[in-house]
């Protein structure tokens, strides 16, 4: 059992490249100035995140800190929920970003630039109970079911994070690692035919995309927070090459609810029969299964304590 104010800490070292591990020497460093008192482990292959969290839970543990982008943190969580009843009743988790893509934790506010005021808030230890969203789909003909902060998206949005997660490993910077993936938006705009019910609409047609957001949902949805017991959903249609660049620069400032090629809608749960065998990813999780319908994604209503600032 676990001294009560000591945290359980995964280091998510797949989670990006030179400059996340030298930034997490700095996080440590600032930690043990702070004298926060601490555990730590560090995956070492892509899914041990999620075993050594299961570890830390259940070893209790009152505070589970994730160091790592929104892959690693979704381990994380779905390694909290699956454990939740070994858990202590005042157990938080937290979030120190240092990956690829770290859109939760730039919700709250946090920034992988300024770890110090992260570990300042994880110390002070604000709480507030947020909604979990919860993706259920076939693996193989095998029923799967994953939790989600974030958000699930279905089609080339999913494509593109993938593209944007490899070109970052491989480039090293994010503004960089953007030019691939707006160059295969231009050349590549497939069209997938969604037959879908969103609780009383019935929906029968062809997008390009469709966001499901707990959260941001990477900008796709920028009107989602994880607090109000709903889902945001933007679905896509193709635009015109040259509507690309419309886009991407509504995308940057926060307004893609204003492309006109959006439609968007706000639901506690939605049931995909069918998508044209589109790719799927999860809180940046990128799904190999090559058929995954039907997929049900809901809402849990306040079922993880988060530390925010």
């Amino acid at each position: 059992m676990a001294e009560a104010n000591r945290w359980g800490v995964v280091y998510s070292s797949q989670s990006g490249h030179y400059k996340a591990h030298k930034r997490w020497r700095r996080i440590r460093e600032y930690m043990e100035y702070k004298g926060v008192q601490y555990d730590f482990v560090q995956s070492e292959s892509s899914g041990s995140v999620y075993r050594l969290a299961s570890m830390l839970c259940n070893n209790g543990y009152r505070t589970l800190i994730i160091v790592g982008g929104d892959r690693a943190l979704n381990d994380g969580l779905n390694a909290v929920m699956n454990n939740r009843e070994t858990l202590p009743e005042d157990f938080a988790m937290g979030v120190i970003p240092n990956g690829v893509g770290n859109d939760f934790a730039r919700f709250w506010g946090f920034s992988e630039d300024n770890y110090r005021q992260t570990v300042d808030s994880l110390i002070a230890r604000r709480v507030k109970v947020i909604d979990v969203g919860t993706c259920v789909y076939s693996e193989e003909g095998i029923p799967q079911k994953r939790y989600f902060l974030n958000c699930v998206n279905i089609g080339l949005g999913a494509r593109l994070i993938k593209a944007s997660n490899d070109a970052m490993h491989l480039i090293g910077s994010k503004r960089l690692s953007i030019i691939p993936v707006i160059i295969s938006q231009i050349f590549e705009r497939k069209l997938f035919n969604f037959k879908m019910n969103m609780e009383t609409e019935e929906i029968d047609d062809h997008y390009m995309t469709v966001c499901v957001g707990n959260c941001l949902g990477y900008g796709q949805t920028p009107n989602g927070v994880p607090y109000n017991g709903f889902l945001d959903i933007s679905a896509i249609t193709r635009p015109k090459w040259w509507q690309l660049f419309e886009g991407f620069w509504l995308l940057g400032k926060g307004r893609f609810l204003n492309y006109r090629n959006v439609h968007p809608y706000r639901v506690q749960k939605l049931l995909i029969h069918h998508c044209d065998k589109a790719p799927i990813s999860i809180d940046g999780q990128y799904i190999k299964a090559k058929d995954f319908t039907p997929v049900k994604i809901g809402i849990e209503r306040e079922m993880l304590r988060f530390i925010i600032q």
